[in-house]
C-alpha cells in the first residue's frame, strides 16, 4: 500500500510539473494581464501558484518570444526589465478563456482514451 501511495505522489508531482510547463505562455500572459512584471516576478508567481520552479532560461526565452510576437512589450525600469501585455496579448488570453470548455474537454478526452 505504501508503494502505491508513493507511486501516486510521483505521478501527481510529474503532472504538476508538466502542466504549467506546457501552458507557460498562457500563464505568463495571464499574470501580465493582472500587472506588469519582471522575469523574476513571473518565475516567483508561477512557483507560488503551482509549486513549480521554472528555469530562468526557459522563462526569459519565452518572454523574448512573446515580445517578438507582439504579445508583450518590455521596457527598462532602472536595472529591471518590466513586461506589459499588449492588446494583442489580451486578445489571446480572452480567446483562450473563451475556449476553456474546449480545452477542458480535450484533456478529459485524452484521459478517457488513456483509461478506457
Amino acid at each position: 500500500m505504501k508503494l502505491y501511495i508513493q507511486k501516486e505522489k510521483n505521478i501527481l508531482r510529474q503532472l504538476q510539473k508538466r502542466t504549467p510547463k506546457n501552458f507557460m505562455d498562457i500563464l505568463i500572459l495571464s499574470e501580465l494581464r493582472k500587472a506588469p512584471m519582471s522575469g523574476y516576478d513571473v518565475i516567483t508567481s508561477i512557483y507560488d501558484k503551482f509549486n513549480f520552479l521554472p528555469s530562468s532560461g526557459s522563462v526569459y526565452s519565452l518572454l523574448y518570444a512573446l515580445e517578438r510576437e507582439g504579445l508583450i512589450k518590455g521596457g527598462w525600469n532602472g536595472r529591471k526589465r518590466i513586461y506589459n501585455i499588449t492588446p494583442r496579448g489580451i486578445d489571446i488570453i480572452e480567446t483562450t478563456q473563451a475556449m476553456y470548455p474546449n480545452i477542458e474537454g480535450l484533456v478529459t478526452c485524452i484521459f478517457n482514451d488513456v483509461f478506457s
